[in-house]
């Protein structure tokens, strides 16, 4: 029996059902890596980020997240090169989907009883979205803007519902606005840390507070 499509779990209804001692037995969800490209470039190297953002409440499968995964992947890798950009997935998989198998086959209903028992099996894994979460980022140069753009459009086909994609006011994965990096970085105020970075705050000990 084949995985059922999308739509039979498109909707989000009831409580999350997640991986615990009672629910055992769980698949693994499909996609296990969740940062692609350059993920060791430091925090100047990329200062465009363009993020791909749902505007449902629904469910996403981790089927539909590694085809996406794939599609931005390799366009990019052709496009830009696999050093020029990195790729992160902000969703991750937990909630459990399940299914009540019913024989097909001849004399099936001597076998089976129906609805009676009906509380169904772990078949794969979802993750519940809400309006305006990110769903994946990319950070990059800002020469690369176009192609970022159509790798989104390419993944967004892998997901139901409406997406929207947002070129980021912001200096890459950080949360610091691009004009206000900038003049904290020439104050020497901002301090790398990998592909973020944090500002230093007039506080601590005196001996190490910048006036």
């Amino acid at each position: 029996m084949g995985r059922r499509p999308a739509r039979c779990y498109r909707y989000i209804k009831g409580k999350p059902y997640i991986k615990s001692r009672y629910c055992r037995g769980v698949p693994d969800a499909k996609i296990r890596i969740f940062d692609v490209g350059n993920k060791r470039a430091g925090v100047d190297d990329f200062p465009l980020a363009v993020h791909l953002v749902c505007d449902e409440k629904e469910n996403i499968s981790s089927e539909a997240l590694e085809a996406a995964r794939i599609v931005i992947t390799k366009f990019m890798t052709v496009k830009a090169g696999k050093d020029n950009f990195h790729l992160r997935i902000r969703l991750h998989p937990y909630m459990v989907l399940r299914i009540n198998k019913m024989l097909t086959c001849a004399g099936a209903d001597r076998l089976q009883t129906g609805m009676r028992g009906a509380f169904g099996k772990p078949i794969g894994k979802v993750a519940r979205v809400s309006i305006g979460q990110v769903i994946m980022s990319v950070r990059t140069t800002d020469a690369n803007l176009a192609n970022v753009v159509e790798a989104i459009r390419r993944a967004k086909f892998k997901f139901p519902g409406r997406m929207k994609t947002f070129a980021s006011k912001k200096w890459g994965f950080t949360d610091i606005f691009r004009q206000d990096y900038l003049k904290l970085k020439a104050e020497g105020r901002l301090k790398s840390e990998g592909g973020h970075a944090k500002i230093i705050r007039h506080k601590g000990p005196i001996g190490q507070v910048t006036i």
